[in-house]
């Protein structure tokens, strides 16, 4: 027996969130013909289904929308729901209740906030800063945004923020994750930057929400987008929320207005008049049968704190770093996410030349990450359900595949 094997026991006899693997559903030995249970490396595109959701959507379903019907929306609270929730997503994200709004996508969200942004930031400002390394989406939206509004938009890297904010700078949209690398951007220190130049802040939280502090009330954060799908179990497809902070919510101008952020949705006057409160934030009929599924799926939170997460994440990212180092010939894969823990978000991601076939080969061993073109290796680690035997097993089979011809 190896000694990453023993250490891999021992770390795993000692987790203390070692029991909250058994609130999701996994692959288990039978599932692969290997006679090993299958390693999900890949939450960080889409997380594992939490056991006693099924059954939560059954319910939805069969009793109140085939038997309650349009009664649900009251006596089973459908229609509170985006707030209800986002009050469940606000200590994840160091949030107090009362500024997150559950709804859209993590693209139409962005949208709202960074037009919502520029108008917050007032006359005289025509400069939208958007992370040039950002998820694609991400920049696609923001030029949009920039057409709208009038803004230029100018592409930097995280680090070149500071320097290139200035009198004109109205808005600016960053990752606090890097999606590719993992990389973890500084967002304390950003967002002071962004504040001291009379900005906006935006901050898309679609890799670090779930998997390890964020603190937006905390460190003054503006505005804030995320998705539910990874780090947080919601589902495939969940609906995405939007944080506005409770300083700037009377003055927030969504670029969507719709019937459901009225302040008298069902009066139905022809006049707008936005909501109070995060409540703006919303735009049409909230997706029920998803939303609720994703309302189910934070359950499994219950107990859990965000900084055991962390400090578990981080233990099973370098443990993974450990293993390959062991595992793999020297120079055959190249680690691109930072080694310093201020500056690795949950996610390893490796270099090398063959990533589309290695990874091909790697699912089919039962070890799944995912590729990113041209030629990264990725694996999330979700501290819920990954364990210390799970990351040892995947960089053994990682060191087989790519020694393979």
């Amino acid at each position: 027996m190896s000694e990453q094997v023993l250490r891999a026991e021992k770390a795993d006899a000692a987790d203390e969130l070692a029991g909250v693997r058994e609130r999701f559903v996994l692959d288990t030995a039978s599932d692969h013909a290997a006679g090993a249970a299958g390693v999900y490396l890949d939450g960080n595109s889409l997380g594992a289904l939490p056991a006693h959701v099924p059954g939560r959507v059954e319910d939805v379903v069969r009793r109140q929308w085939g038997e309650l019907r349009i009664r649900s929306w009251d006596e089973s609270g459908w229609w509170t729901a985006p707030e209800r929730i986002g009050d469940r997503i606000a200590p994840l994200v160091g949030a107090a209740a009362g500024q997150i709004v559950v709804g859209d996508s993590t693209s139409v969200n962005v949208f709202k906030a960074l037009v919502g942004a520029v108008r917050l930031a007032g006359e005289g400002r025509d400069e939208i800063l958007v992370d040039a390394t950002t998820f694609p989406t991400d920049g696609y939206i923001a030029e949009s945004a920039a057409r709208l509004t009038g803004c230029v938009l100018r592409p930097v890297t995280p680090a070149e923020v500071p320097a290139a904010l200035g009198g004109r700078t109205a808005a600016v949209l960053l990752n606090h994750v890097d999606y590719r690398t993992g990389r973890l951007h500084d967002l304390p220190a950003l967002t002071a930057a962004v504040r001291a130049a009379g900005a906006v802040s935006v901050w898309d939280l679609c890799h670090s929400a779930g998997a390890l502090p964020v603190g937006l009330d905390e460190h003054g954060v503006d505005l804030a987008v995320g998705c539910t799908y990874k780090y947080l179990n919601g589902g495939p497809g969940s609906p995405a929320y939007l944080y506005v902070r409770q300083g700037l919510q009377d003055s927030f101008d969504s670029p969507l207005p719709g019937w459901n952020s009225h302040t008298e949705p069902f009066g139905m006057r022809p006049e707008y008049e936005p909501a109070a409160g995060a409540v703006r934030g919303r735009v049409g009929t909230p997706d029920i049968l998803s939303m609720l599924a994703l309302e189910a799926a934070l359950e499994v939170w219950e107990g859990v704190t965000v900084d055991a997460v962390r400090a578990k994440s981080l233990a099973l990212t370098d443990f993974f770093l450990e293993c390959v180092e062991a595992y793999l010939p020297a120079g055959r894969v190249d680690c691109v996410t930072p080694v310093a823990h201020e500056e690795r978000g949950s996610q390893i991601a490796l270099r090398c030349p063959d990533a589309g076939d290695v990874m091909r080969r790697l699912i089919e061993r039962g070890v799944v990450g995912d590729f990113r073109h041209p030629d990264v290796l990725r694996f999330g680690f979700t501290p819920l359900y990954v364990g210390f035997a799970d990351v040892e097993r995947a960089a053994r089979v990682l060191g087989e595949v790519v020694r393979r011809p």
